[in-house]
């Protein structure tokens, strides 16, 4: 069974499809193809519905959608849903995180909480439409390090967890692919989203 993820970020189609296999091995994630839709809405639900019902009725598909972004308590819970812009229109990753860092820079540890929202859509070409959400705690670091994840994944050290790979030491960009997908939001969200994946 195919389903469209309502995304161009090729980052965001393979960490789908390595979480869905888990539950329905038999679900491949298709990338989007189609014009994106402008994305208004002022809470990740109403976006990640925007971008799902978009993306299933130009494919005709079961299709998904994930709005997400880091939320920072000392800055009131931004940037929330405008993460991937907090630098301007560009999309521009090292952008938003290096003036992420730059207005957190007196900030000290205790105050730098954090985490990331996962909101994630599922609507069908019949309108039958859901949300779910996951929320990963942690906190900001510093400077950036790792070399893996994407987004603001070198400065977001997720809580110490028992029995899963956070140490509340390591950012999440210094987490393996594996790890990552196993405790991520996304990977929370999908806890929710699952018994609705069973049902297609």
């Amino acid at each position: 069974m195919r389903v469209v993820l309502a995304t161009h970020n090729a980052h965001k189609v393979s960490e789908f499809q390595a979480i869905i296999a888990r539950v329905r091995p038999d679900i491949e994630v298709v990338a989007y193809d189609g014009p994106e839709p402008v994305e208004d809405g002022v809470t990740f639900a109403e976006n990640a519905l925007i971008k799902a019902r978009a993306a299933a009725a130009h494919t005709g598909l079961v299709a998904l959608a994930d709005d997400s972004g880091i939320a920072v308590d000392v800055l009131g819970g931004s940037p929330g849903v405008f993460s991937a812009y907090w630098a301007g229109h560009a999309k521009d990753d090292v952008a938003n995180l290096n003036l992420l860092l730059d207005q957190l820079s007196d900030v000290k540890d205790p105050h730098r909480a954090a985490h990331y929202n996962s909101t994630i859509a599922l609507v069908t070409p019949a309108g039958v439409e859901h949300t779910v959400e996951g929320l990963w705690p942690g906190r900001l670091a510093t400077a950036p390090r790792g070399e893996g994840g994407f987004g603001y994944d070198p400065v977001f050290v997720p809580a110490h967890e028992e029995g899963t790979p956070a140490d509340g030491e390591r950012t999440s960009a210094e987490f393996t692919a594996e790890e990552k997908n196993a405790i991520s939001h996304r990977a929370r969200a999908f806890v929710a989203l699952e018994p609705l994946l069973r049902e297609l």
